[in-house]
């Protein structure tokens, strides 16, 4: 199979399942819980003040940052959008990090996207203690930008630790010649 389509593959694939989740809890809310209304099984009714399914709309960014900037943020979507699907395959193939990060920031953007083209706003329902209410998609895009981190300070470790491997063997290797000079002079005197 052709490396860029495999590459799609994996990168489409991600973003699916996490959009069809996105969409999926989106949908329950809307047709279970009336707007501003709450649900928490009675048995966790203790949670209510840490964490609870809310149904709220957004016409911001993710956690309600920037409300009534729906065109902005449409716009900016489908920007990001395409910039993940044009420079995907260009990543290299043992950066999972890299990969894993944008499918969930793929992800993320379509799911919020097909809200608001859809209905003008994005459905959030996530909501923890006085943390701005959330849904699957914004979740996925903060995965994703964690994912990202971790995998850049990996790799940005990974190097170090390799450059101090490579300083320690030149290193050896110098003493070692000087070893041998000192022990051929002695030995020629």
């Amino acid at each position: 199979m052709n490396s860029k389509v495999k590459d799609y593959l994996v990168l489409f694939g991600v973003a699916g399942v996490v959009v069809a989740l996105d969409q999926w809890t989106k949908w329950l809310v809307r047709e279970n819980i009336e707007f501003s209304g709450m649900w928490l099984p009675d048995t966790l009714a203790w949670l209510s003040p840490y964490a609870r399914i809310v149904h709220w709309h957004n016409s911001g960014a993710a956690f309600g940052m920037f409300q009534n900037g729906n065109l902005v943020f449409t716009i900016l979507a489908f920007i990001v959008i395409g910039a993940i699907i044009y420079y995907f395959p260009q990543v290299e193939n043992d950066d999972w990090a890299l990969k894993v990060a944008m499918g969930l920031q793929l992800a993320g953007a379509s799911g919020n996207l097909i809200d608001r083209l859809m209905r003008g706003k994005v459905t959030d329902f996530i909501s923890v203690g006085v943390f701005p209410v959330f849904n699957i998609a914004d979740a996925s895009i903060s995965i994703g930008v964690a994912v990202l981190l971790l995998g850049v300070w990996l790799k940005e470790r990974q190097e170090r630790l390799a450059k101090a491997k490579e300083d320690n063997n030149s290193g050896a290797a110098e003493i070692s010649a000087q070893v041998e000079t000192s022990i051929n002079t002695a030995e020629e005197s």
